[in-house]
């Protein structure tokens, strides 16, 4: 099993990251290489089917948890072009103080089709540009 944990600092508060990031269906707003999310039910157990930028199949992902109270959210890959499989993520905001918080992105899956450092490199590439997003929507 693979493991890839990052994280981030925004100049930004908890409440604020959260309300965007517990937006299952929201990550068009702040990656750029995805052009398009779609969502079935809601709620833990909805799923969103990601449409890239570049085109190609899509990724479909499910929600497993969702905790507003501590800002947490998990999420599983059911079908994707990655190289990867039984990938699960958790994402989680932690409130700093004074307008700052911490973002914490970790996922663990194994590596299909490709070698652990190539998996690896894929998912840190996700993360990256997420973080890269983030820090631009929020300043």
């Amino acid at each position: 099993m693979s493991k890839v944990s990052m994280n981030t600092r925004l100049n930004a508060s908890a409440d604020a990251v959260w309300k965007v990031l517990r937006e299952f269906n929201g990550l068009p707003v702040f990656i750029a290489a995805i052009k398009e999310s779609t969502m079935e039910g809601s709620g833990v157990g909805a799923v969103r089917t990601l449409t890239l930028e570049g085109g190609g199949p899509p990724i479909v992902e499910k929600l497993e948890a969702l905790d507003d109270q501590a800002k947490t959210f998990s999420y599983s890959i059911v079908t994707s072009p990655l190289p990867l499989t039984n990938y699960l993520a958790k994402v989680e905001t932690i409130d700093l103080g004074a307008s700052q918080c911490e973002v914490k992105w970790q996922s663990t899956f194994e590596p299909h089709g490709a070698t652990e450092a190539e998996a690896v490199k894929v998912i840190e590439g996700v993360y990256s540009a997420a973080f890269e997003g983030l820090h631009k929507l929020f300043g």
